[in-house]
């Protein structure tokens, strides 16, 4: 016997695939969207459909925008010659929230994977080395996950700038603000350690 009805399976089918989304919540987002009003539920795929429609790749920082740049890249007050690169629009939100960082930004859209085939050529690796050839870039900070595909992807971008005689530098990472010594593990202690600066 069929659990639920074709169309509430398809729907749930849809959430699910949705990361970060289990069962049980596709199963809830289904149905809160089936007991919707029917201006809403349109509006909902209204929203959807146009933002799939009208997002594209920034030319210059490859960030989501609606525009040729975005926001950032048009900003004259930002300073043109730092460059942050991260994996995923997200970290653009995240850096952006300290409101401390003032220069560029560029999104790779991934990291490199060799055990999951994905290489330099994968993600905006050309993009950037044409764009540190053509833009007046004195440091390029590298944002990368501190993941192990973060990590190869930050020495790849390393040993590419290093030569061209740019400032290449890591954010810094290990303990966070408000966390105790006894719960960290080993490898972020030493990261930690390794990261230490004078006061």
């Amino acid at each position: 016997m069929q659990e639920f009805t074709t169309p509430i399976a398809g729907l749930i089918e849809a959430f699910s695939k949705l990361p970060g989304i289990g069962r049980k919540t596709a199963q809830r987002l289904a149905f809160h969207v089936i007991s919707m009003d029917g201006k809403e539920v349109t509006q909902l795929a209204k929203a959807i459909i146009e933002a799939k429609k009208n997002i594209r790749y920034c030319a210059h920082c490859a960030n989501f925008t609606d525009t040729e740049t975005c926001s950032l890249c048009n900003n004259p007050k930002r300073d043109a010659t730092t460059i942050c690169v991260v994996e995923d629009p997200r970290d653009v939100v995240a850096m952006e929230k300290t409101r401390e960082y003032k220069g560029l930004y560029h999104v790779l859209h991934g990291a490199i994977s060799p055990l999951d085939g994905i290489g330099p050529e994968d993600i905006k690796v050309k993009e950037l080395v044409e764009r540190v050839g053509a833009e007046p870039v004195e440091e390029i900070i590298l944002a990368t996950n501190p993941t192990i595909e973060g990590e190869a992807t930050a020495m790849y971008l390393a040993r590419l700038f290093k030569p061209m005689g740019i400032k290449v530098t890591r954010i810094g990472y290990g303990i966070p603000v408000g966390g105790d010594l006894e719960y960290v593990d080993e490898v972020t202690l030493l990261k930690a350690m390794e990261g230490r600066k004078t006061l």
